[in-house]
């Protein structure tokens, strides 16, 4: 597994920029530093517009489906 400092160094190497955009170098990435966006219990919902009635939405399902949920908006 590769340690917060080499992911670092490895995202601001320059010989990364050269290659062709995909999500197979950033699969990698999370695979190499642990994956760890699948032990985050949240779920981040940005836009311009409905972010309100989609979050109020998503949290009517989760609940439906059993889960215990939060709801929090900002500004």
């Amino acid at each position: 597994m590769m340690t917060m400092t080499e992911a670092l160094d490895y995202i601001a190497s320059s010989g990364w920029q050269t290659r062709t955009p995909g999500l197979h170098r950033i699969t990698a990435l999370m695979d190499a530093v642990g994956r760890p966006q699948d032990r985050l219990r949240f779920i981040h919902i940005a836009g311009t517009n409905g972010k309100g009635s989609t979050a109020a939405m998503l949290e009517a399902i989760l609940r439906a489906a059993g889960y215990r949920t939060g709801f929090f908006t900002s500004p």
